[in-house]
């Protein structure tokens, strides 16, 4: 991986010593602080660009088309609460996706099997261990955003979740989010709504291409807004489990990509 990922100024591949713990330690207390840390530069630059040119023509020719309307649950009803009330206002999210299983031996791919790449997410994050997917669709998605798509605002269901930019939007694509805007113990429907409806305003960040990233998404509410130009804004997303042999239902495939296998 020293050709694919700049070893020198991210030791990943030394677990244990001084130098990966203090990248640890510094991440955790972004992720803590921040509810995000950014890796920039974490994909050397002539391997980002072999990152992309795999992936455009499968993104071009075959790739799924998701576009749905939604709340920031992605869920119909919330029980207890109103279908009124403006927590629950729908939004649109559209995107083109394409699955591991169409990936082959891509750039991505090799860089989310990489125990290293694993061990120290799982470090950064205070999970005893972490297990890539089961599911040979979900395991890794790549998402392209083209002039006027969006992905809007929604909280994850995993606690984590692990980006990769390989590609920036011309203009617009910023990642806009609002740490820890509840908690498992409080849904806080209140500064939900007054975060969608502009009384509350959110965190911002542009990421720069081959730049790592890793936020709580459960909690933490995020979009990336509508991207404007030519260039499409191109992502990895890398999804593990605290457990191994996770995988998606088949109308949870089918929701996402529109198939079941």
């Amino acid at each position: 991986m020293k050709d694919t990922i700049d070893l020198d100024r991210y030791p990943l591949d030394q677990p244990g010593t001084a130098a990966w713990s203090a990248m640890v330690s510094e991440c955790r207390t972004r992720l803590a602080d921040e509810g995000l840390f950014n890796l920039p530069g974490f994909l050397r630059d002539d391997v980002l660009a072999l990152a992309v040119d795999e992936l455009r023509p499968i993104l071009a020719t075959s790739s799924f088309c998701h576009s749905r309307r939604h709340n920031i649950y992605f869920r119909k009803s919330i029980e207890g609460l109103d279908a009124s009330h403006p927590a629950l206002q729908t939004f649109e999210t559209s995107n083109r996706v394409i699955c591991a299983d169409q990936m082959g031996r891509a750039v991505v791919i090799q860089l989310y099997e990489w125990q290293p790449f694993v061990t120290f997410l799982a470090a950064v994050m205070g999970k005893p261990e972490l297990y890539i997917m089961a599911d040979p669709l979900a395991r890794v998605n790549v998402m392209s955003y083209s002039g006027g798509q969006a992905l809007n605002w929604h909280f994850d269901r995993s606690e984590f979740t692990t980006t990769l930019l390989l590609q920036a939007a011309a203009e617009g694509g910023e990642f806009e989010y609002d740490k820890d805007l509840r908690s498992d113990t409080d849904p806080n429907y209140s500064a939900v709504a007054d975060l969608l409806e502009g009384r509350k305003t959110p965190m911002r960040t542009q990421l720069d291409p081959g730049t790592l990233n890793i936020f709580k998404g459960k909690n933490t509410a995020h979009r990336v807004t509508a991207v404007r130009g030519d260039r499409d804004r191109i992502i990895a997303v890398f999804s593990y489990y605290e457990r191994p042999g996770v995988a998606f239902s088949d109308a949870e495939r089918i929701g996402f990509y529109g198939r079941a296998s």
